[in-house]
């Protein structure tokens, strides 16, 4: 198949068709109510032909547009429309959690176990239960990072096997159950490159052992009260090693193509996975008219989330010469126009600064951030094409990566900064090398030695390794918007970032004409009363004390002047029992032997 999107699409929904009605299925939602499976299976696993059509119906569990695009929405540098309710004290509850779905899981264990026709060659046989393996790793991951604890299957039960209504297994033995799966897929996985940049390779399966082991490592350190300190080392060198094997034997490496100004964001608006950087994607045809709705997301006053950068994130961007912004005694009251020049060039990539321009129509013309679709004036643009014609609906056609090489650098320089191992050569061949591609000039080949205050007392406050803290500030800065953020607070044990105030841009003071990207035409008032005569093509807002019962979500932090300040008056409060989803109440009642999570009974 061409790429994932069409997959999505052919399989699996037209599976039953395609194999003449000769596999049924499952449909049901839940672990406990899996039937018994009625299946004449001869006609798909006797050839590789059927093997192939099999699994090519795993690839939907890929995550999907949404989820790749959208799926910082609930994060610490995200500013939003409204606050989610998981993070709002007492409005989310067991009645209200998702996502105990284990249909995939039996899809996956039905074809390992009949994937066994010796009249297929063994190594073709173990290339796909490799790939089958790959996705059973996949689905368990989303499910150890939402829910801890949860039952290992590793087979088909039928609807009276007392096993369905077993109890949730350790996460240690569904980890260490998960990482030998992964280890039989990149042992048998025959593919090392797919020029599509959609199919599961080894090396697609070393990059997800890589993301899982450092997650899981971390967790370990972090989360003391699980007493499994003693074996973070393990899965720390696990994640070291998987992705010094991509680095050292795969054809990866940054896309560097172009210049600094445009080489990271090009990763992200191009129709054809970079072949350089990406190691899969979800891609998507004009041809076909296979969409996703990123433009529609991020530049919609009224479809999207309004999703905008914080004011503190933007603060731990470096200077172009490597130097820390909040250094600078001033930085708190620098105003946008200046506070985003010569800084790290990944900063103009992912939001609206000066000189971005989009196409309307057949003109070219300079677009400033608009308070329309941002709430702080941190506009995000990392996602989303220069052209106004993919505003509106699904239109966008510019491939998503899932894995990229740039966060198989970020996950060795980690692992091996907590292992301690971290040399001056590897810092320059991972960290180093991101901020070169961003225009970064200065410490680039020598460890840092100095902690930042700012990044410390705002982020880590329990990090003094310079290193390592350097490697967070990277790590957030390089991935942003890619869905990872909420995954890196949960194992780091930072819940309490989520309860940091949503900021926005620096006003000296109400009632002036912003500039904000120095085109010489004005783009935003901020004003305590309204002004009785308005000028096209400015948003005005009010920063107004409310007249009414209803607060105003818009403030300035010193009043007439300061940070934005947004949804104060909608309290976040992290409960350390949200680091774990609760199990759904419908599925408690079905088995009880599931048990709750912490604090959630």
């Amino acid at each position: 198949m061409k790429n994932i999107q069409q997959r999505t699409i052919f399989y699996p929904g037209n599976l039953l068709l395609l194999l003449g009605g000769l596999i049924a299925l499952s449909s049901c939602s839940k672990l406990d109510q899996n039937p018994e499976s009625t299946v004449t299976k001869e006609a798909v696993f006797k050839s590789e032909k059927g093997l192939e059509l099999y699994a090519n119906s795993f690839y939907t569990m890929l995550p999907n547009a949404d989820a790749v695009q959208r799926g910082d929405a609930m994060a610490d540098y995200t500013a939003r429309r409204e606050v989610p309710d998981f993070i709002r004290e007492g409005a989310y509850t067991a009645r209200q959690s998702s996502g105990w779905n284990w249909s995939e899981l039996r899809n996956i264990n039905y074809f390992i176990e009949n994937c066994t026709n010796t009249a297929i060659p063994a190594d073709v046989r173990n290339n796909y239960i490799g790939i089958a393996k790959f996705f059973r790793a996949l689905f368990y991951f989303n499910k150890v990072v939402r829910f801890g604890d949860v039952p290992w299957v590793n087979a088909t039960y039928t609807v009276d096997e007392e096993k369905l209504y077993k109890a949730r297994d350790p996460r240690t033995l569904v980890l260490d159950s998960m990482l030998s799966d992964l280890n039989f897929a990149i042992t048998n996985i025959k593919a090392t490159n797919d020029a599509s940049r959609t199919m599961v390779t080894k090396y697609v399966a070393l990059a997800l052992k890589a993301r899982i082991a450092l997650f899981e490592g971390t967790f370990r350190k972090y989360h003391t009260n699980y007493n499994l300190v003693a074996s973070a080392n393990f899965w720390l060198k696990e994640a070291k090693d998987a992705s010094a094997r991509i680095m050292t034997e795969a054809p990866f490496k940054l896309n560097e193509s172009g210049d600094s100004k445009t080489a990271y964001r090009n990763v992200f608006v191009s129709t054809l996975p970079n072949a350089n950087e990406v190691i899969l994607a979800n891609v998507f045809d004009d041809k076909l008219s296979v969409y996703h709705d990123a433009n529609w997301y991020w530049t919609s006053a009224t479809y999207g989330d309004r999703a905008s950068l914080t004011r503190t994130f933007v603060n731990t961007y470096l200077n172009i010469d490597g130097s820390s912004f909040t250094d600078n005694p001033a930085y708190k009251t620098t105003v946008f126009q200046e506070e985003v020049k010569n800084r790290d060039l990944r900063l103009s990539q992912t939001i609206r600064t000066q000189g971005y321009a989009r196409i309307n129509g057949g003109n070219t013309e300079v677009s400033a951030p608009l308070f329309s679709y941002t709430f702080t004036g941190y506009h995000p643009i990392k996602w989303t094409l220069d052209n106004v014609f993919y505003d509106a609906g699904s239109r966008n056609d510019n491939a998503l990566p899932i894995f990229r090489y740039a966060e198989v650098l970020l996950v060795y320089a980690e692992a091996a900064a907590e292992l301690g191992e971290l040399t001056v050569a590897d810092w320059t061949k991972t960290i180093g090398a991101l901020r070169k591609r961003a225009g970064i000039t200065g410490g680039l080949s020598a460890l840092p030695t100095r902690v930042d205050p700012y990044l410390q007392q705002t982020y880590f406050p329990e990090i003094s390794n310079p290193v390592l803290l350097e490697i967070r500030r990277e790590r957030g800065i390089e991935l942003v918007f890619e869905g990872l953020r909420f995954q890196d607070i949960i194992r780091w044990k930072k819940g309490k970032l989520m309860e940091q105030v949503w900021n926005g841009i620096y006003v000296p003071g109400v009632d002036q004409l912003l500039d904000l990207n120095e085109d010489s035409k004005p783009d935003v008032l901020f004003y305590n009363q309204n002004p009785a005569n308005r000028i096209n093509g400015v948003s005005y807002i009010n920063v107004a004390p409310s007249a009414t019962s209803t607060p105003n979500p818009y403030k300035l932090s010193n009043g007439s002047s300061g940070e934005i300040t947004w949804l104060t008056n909608i309290p976040r409060v992290w409960n350390d029992k949200f680091y774990l989803y609760p199990i759904p109440e419908s599925d408690r009642l079905i088995n009880p032997n599931l048990g709750q999570n912490p604090g959630w009974e």
